[in-house]
């Protein structure tokens, strides 16, 4: 039974029906904030520097720090909605067909 539900797994994966692409933008996500937070503790890094920008370049920092993986967030999510949708139908689809 469980070499039945494997093959179909393997079938729905191949015939494009289950994606892949959730789990990579969920890694994307995370990477995205990474960057975000790295990119806001350099820029309040070099606000100090001779050529720094002063508060406002830090501020501009702790805003990227804490507004970054946020933007990031809501955009892997608007990502993520269209692959749920096609699941729904695709559930729905085959509960009609059973009926």
């Amino acid at each position: 039974m469980q070499d039945l539900i494997k093959s179909e797994k393997i079938i729905d994966f191949i015939k494009f029906r289950k994606m892949i692409t959730p789990m990579i933008i969920q890694v994307l996500f995370w990477i995205g904030a990474v960057l975000a937070v790295l990119g806001g503790l350099v820029t309040m890094a070099t606000s100090f520097g001779r050529y720094g920008g002063g508060g406002a370049q830090f501020l501009g920092g702790l805003l990227v720090i804490v507004l970054g993986p946020v933007v990031v967030r809501i955009y892997c999510e608007l990502l993520i909605l269209f692959f749920r949708m096609n699941e729904t139908l695709t559930e729905i689809k085959d509960a009609l067909k059973k009926k």
